[in-house]
């Protein structure tokens, strides 16, 4: 018979809090840094949790350990390296109906929804022993609920939301963001809604996003306490420009760096795939002066812009089938007859090569011919590739530095951090343009190749994102009932 949720509970030394969110991108990652930042400035040695993420956007620990992307962030936003105990369960999506499921920073097995039910048993002691080797480092932990704690179909199999509060004795608040219209419905229909034993849990709510003047919602204020007894905490204002890395594609959006400080700005079209993932690659990009990064599936777009970006993708195969059912790829061709610049980075690389093979059937077997635009193969082996690397860019004469989480070996020479063939680039690590350096000399043979008179201007990305951090810390200082945390 399988263990009942009450069977794990465990009593720790460690405070936690659990923040959910009324929708998925309600504002649970922002809330979680926020509070990591705040009190981190304040001295409280803070960690961030989440018992499972499902998300493409994903980060390796110096273990050789993968995690969520926002959990990385958020031990940033802490002055923590990120560990595998941070977010100890990766749903990493293939399709619509199955996802690879990565426990411990390590892949456990591909599954379907209604299967990975089964692992729940065998999960469960897993998420509670990682939130407890917290609770046992540091005075405080800040957990993120995932998608929305109302998911009631799935609630004897939760791990993250109420499930997870109900195991670890977690008082809980609810974000809800009123951008996306509804914030008292959804905030009350979502205490309305769960168990009267989940509900007494639930002791506070957030307004997340708003714009314009916070004393227009009081009346709504007073009738949601009112019929709920769950005080609202606060009203934390739209934040604009923040460098916070999106957890997954509900995340994505067009960015600006703004003005060029010399002549001319560059364009990047990215091609927005079915499984993109780690798009976070092109923040530090975007974030420049002068750069503007949309995120389309319009071959026009594609063939028009300074420079076209393939980015990662969880389904290398048969997102590129896809990149030619859209004639995505023709637009690309024609970007390479004609000159103009295209990088592909990671499953992007892989796209930009002579053939991808898979025989173990990794990503359901077969070959198929890649763009033929740089002068390698792939082949995917059933041990995936996750480590942090660094290594001599010799397109660039810089050393350069990374990531990879890949199943896809490069031939030849696997290691190489960049590949150039012409006006034709690729790299096989994730963050590589993170470094200021590499970023500025990339850009800058970007617009010598465009003919285009722009010069890359001043930005370091971890400075820019830690400054964004601390600008969510200070809303959070003047915008929140501090004195309601369940700690002190």
């Amino acid at each position: 018979m399988a263990p009942r949720l009450h069977d794990y509970r465990v009593t720790c030394v460690g405070e936690a809090l659990l923040i959910t969110g009324t929708t998925s991108d309600a504002g649970k990652s922002l809330v979680v840094a926020g509070l990591c930042r705040l009190l981190a400035r304040r001295g409280v040695r803070v960690a961030p949790f989440k018992g499972q993420n499902m998300a493409n956007n994903s980060a390796v620990t110096a273990s050789g350990a993968e995690i969520g992307r926002a959990q990385a962030m958020q031990a940033f936003a802490a002055n923590l390296a990120p560990e595998a105990v941070m977010n100890p369960v990766l749903l990493k999506p293939n399709s619509d109906t199955t996802s690879q499921v990565v426990v411990m920073g390590e892949p456990l097995q591909d599954t379907n929804a209604r299967d990975y039910g089964d692992l729940i048993p065998r999960l469960r002691p897993i998420v509670l022993d990682a939130l407890n080797t917290l609770r046992a480092d540091y005075d405080v932990v800040i957990c993120e609920g995932a998608g929305s704690p109302a998911e009631i179909n799935l609630r004897e199999r939760d791990l993250v939301n109420f499930g997870l509060a109900e195991m670890a004795d977690l008082p809980v608040w609810c974000v809800g963001d009123i951008e996306r219209g509804g914030v008292f419905a959804s905030l009350y229909g979502t205490w309305a809604i769960v168990s009267e034993a989940d509900r007494e849990r639930l002791t506070g709510f957030i307004i997340n996003n708003f714009r314009g003047d916070p004393t227009l919602l009081d009346p709504g204020i007073r009738a949601l306490t009112a019929q709920t007894q769950v005080p609202v905490f606060g009203v934390i204002p739209h934040l604009n420009g923040l460098l916070i890395d999106a957890e997954d594609s509900l995340g994505i959006t067009n960015k600006d760096g703004g003005p060029p400080i010399s002549q001319d700005g560059l364009v990047i079209a990215a091609v927005r795939f079915p499984r993109i993932s780690n798009f976070t690659d092109l923040d530090a990009i975007a974030a420049m002066p002068g750069v503007s990064v949309v995120f389309t599936t319009n071959p026009a777009l594609i063939r028009a812009a300074d420079l076209a970006v393939l980015p990662g993708t969880k389904a290398t195969q048969a997102d590129l089938a896809w990149l030619r059912a859209q004639g995505l790829a023709d637009a690309l061709l024609a970007r390479a007859e004609s000159g103009d610049p295209i990088l592909g980075i990671c499953g992007g690389l892989q796209m930009l090569g002579q053939w991808i093979e898979d025989p173990d059937a990794i990503e359901g077997g077969g070959t198929s011919e890649g763009l033929q635009l740089l002068p390698i193969h792939t082949t995917f082996e059933p041990t995936k590739l996750v480590r942090q690397v660094a290594g001599y860019n010799d397109v660039f004469n810089l050393p350069g530095s990374g990531y990879e989480i890949r199943h896809g070996r490069i031939h030849p020479d696997n290691d190489r951090p960049m590949w150039r063939n012409d006006h034709i680039f690729g790299t096989g690590w994730h963050g590589f343009l993170d470094d200021d350096a590499t970023r500025a000399a990339f850009l800058s043979e970007v617009a010598a190749i465009r003919g285009l008179d722009f010069t890359p201007g001043a930005y370091n990305h971890d400075t820019a994102r830690l400054a964004s951090l601390d600008r969510v810390a200070d809303a959070f200082e003047e915008y929140l009932d501090l004195s309601a945390l369940p700690f002190r």
